[in-house]
């Protein structure tokens, strides 16, 4: 009988390949017309530790990873005892039988992948391919198609598939085609990360420049667009600081580029300062952030929700802030261009909040550039027999001009009048405290024209959740065959409460991954929605759908 859920986990010390395998592994179901979801776990060590990667593959769309494994390749002894109990009924272990010496392990293939590993340069990293090969051998993949995979995704194609073929024949007598894959003829969609989809969306919204210093888990932005930087025909630099990083942002965008930066808790903490510059000078700026555990340098490469507070309040003083956060990857792509228009049109610093999970996990999409918004700024037309930077209007937004010009435009920190000249009269700070004012007024009146909250179902319990968790929520309700109405804020702030009086009188299930109930007491806080049961994570590691499913039922 053919599988429609197939769930496959590689796992060894850093260094040794396992993430690669991971991308591989979903670049071979998607040629099978496959959906797939792909999650990488990884400890912050450079060599050893442990790292694992879990791919999801289906016949349908699939939005979360299972980490109960119908295959898993151990490499080391470390990932066998950490894997061995993630076998599903009729899983297999692969394992590498020169760390296991003498043990008899059920269910398991034993393949001595060091010692024949030795025979290649690099054996080290040789052992995400063996995984390769084991997946090959075990979903029928015959030898030349093993090959043609291995030459166009590893480097070194001559001495991988050789080690490939030596991994393919130690383990084909016990496991070959044990997997029947169903296939499908649907459409084959490129899978991409959340960096990815964030950095391109962020691009087809018009970036002309994005400054980071890195951290874990926002650095793959900063990889992606320096690596295709002359594709883009943006600049990207890597200043030596987070603060250098957002002022450096802040000073482009003063000429008239669309700028973004990204970080971590930590990195944007150093970034608060500059938000409310950007509030004071009003200069649009998108920033990225990249959640992981906390507080401090907490588990830096592991997920969480514990930013949201953080999010909604950086920068110190009253002005407009816009933060949002995406589900899923296709979201992120369409939400990083449209946020990079809101920063734009509202001439206000925008976060796009998400987590390690949406960052580094890829998925297949399904995206159309054309649909994106380009990033456009109201601009000053003439009228004035002087340009007024900060020019008193109903709806608070300033028209904008860049240098060069005949005319002097100043951008300042200082309170300040309509030309940008510093003051501490008290009447112009109550008319400029009231223009931003008015600003957040514009904001709003713009939200409630959009899509700001997703619902997906349309009968049974309510459940109300945020980022990345959406697409686990989602996941748990189909593998639980659950009835849900799932509701999904985009925009965080202004949060749209309008949006929600629909659910004044229902008691929903609040799902995050948080410890202390943030995304709760901002629904209660908002809208005096009160849950009546929630349901929390907050050991750096996503919900598993099958778990999550479990922990709802309970509830209801």
């Amino acid at each position: 009988m053919e599988k429609e859920l197939f769930t496959f986990i590689a796992g060894g010390t850093a260094g040794a390949g396992i993430r690669k395998a991971g991308a591989v592994a979903g670049y071979i179901f998607t040629q099978m017309g496959r959906r797939v979801f792909e999650m990488e776990d990884y400890q912050s060590l450079i060599k050893g530790g442990h790292n694992f990667a879990v791919v999801s593959s289906a016949t349908y769309p699939i939005q979360s990873h299972y980490m109960k494994a119908d295959l898993v390749v151990a490499t080391d002894k470390r990932s066998y005892d950490m894997h061995k109990d993630h076998l599903t009924s009729g899983g297999i272990m692969v394992y590498n039988s020169d760390a296991m010496k003498d043990q008899q392990i059920p269910n398991g293939v034993g393949v001595a992948f060091t010692t024949i590993s030795r025979k290649y340069t690099n054996s080290e990293l040789r052992l995400g391919v063996g995984a390769i090969a084991a997946l090959a051998a075990a979903i029928g993949m015959s030898k030349d198609e093993l090959t043609e995979v291995i030459k166009s995704q590893y480097r070194d194609a001559e001495n991988n598939v050789n080690f490939a073929m030596e991994i393919y024949d130690a383990v084909a007598p016990q496991l070959y085609a044990k997997f029947a894959l169903k296939k499908s003829d649907a459409k084959h969609l490129p899978m991409i990360s959340g960096s990815e989809a964030i950095s391109m969306g962020a691009v087809a919204g018009g970036l002309d420049f994005f400054f980071a210093y890195p951290m874990t888990p926002a650095s793959p932005l900063l990889h992606y667009l320096a690596g295709h930087a002359k594709d883009f025909n943006i600049g990207v630099m890597h200043p030596e600081s987070e603060i250098a990083a957002i002022n450096m942002a802040i000073g482009a965008a003063s000429m008239g580029l669309k700028t973004m930066v990204s970080s971590s808790g930590g990195g944007m903490a150093l970034m608060e300062e500059a938000f409310s510059l950007s509030g004071m000078a009003e200069v649009p700026v998108l920033a990225i952030l990249g959640s992981r555990p906390g507080p401090s340098t907490g588990v830096p490469t592991y997920t969480e929700q514990g930013d949201l507070r953080f999010a909604l309040n950086q920068g110190h003083g009253e002005f407009p802030r816009i933060v949002a956060s995406p589900y899923s990857m296709e979201e992120a792509f369409y939400l990083a261009a449209e946020m990079l228009n809101m920063v734009q049109q509202f001439q206000t610093v925008g976060t796009l909040l998400t987590e390690k999970h949406l960052i580094e996990s890829r998925m297949n999409v399904d995206i159309d550039v054309e649909k994106t918004q380009w990033a456009q700024p109201v601009m000053y037309t003439g009228g004035d027999e002087k340009y007024l930077r900060y020019k008193l209007t109903e709806d608070g937004i300033s028209p904008l001009m860049f240098p060069p010009s005949e005319q002097v435009v100043k951008f300042t920190s200082y309170e300040h009048d309509e030309y940008g000249l510093s003051t501490e009269s008290p009447e112009m700070i109550a008319k400029m405290h009231e223009k931003r004012a008015r600003k957040e007024e514009a904001l709003i009146e713009k939200l409630k024209q959009m899509h700001t909250v997703n619902v997906f179902g349309e009968t049974g319990p309510l459940i109300f959740t945020y980022g990345s968790t959406t697409m686990s929520v989602l996941e748990a309700l189909r593998c639980g065959n659950i009835q849900a109405r799932v509701v999904q804020p985009i925009y965080l702030e202004p949060f749209p409460v309008w949006e929600f009086e629909q659910f004044k009188e229902e008691s929903p299930i609040v799902v995050e991954q948080s410890v202390m109930g943030t995304f709760e007491t901002l629904i209660k806080d908002k809208t005096n929605i009160k849950a009546k049961a929630s349901i929390r994570k907050y050991d750096g590691r996503p919900f598993d759908p099958e778990e999550l499913a479990q922990s709802i039922k309970e509830v209801l």
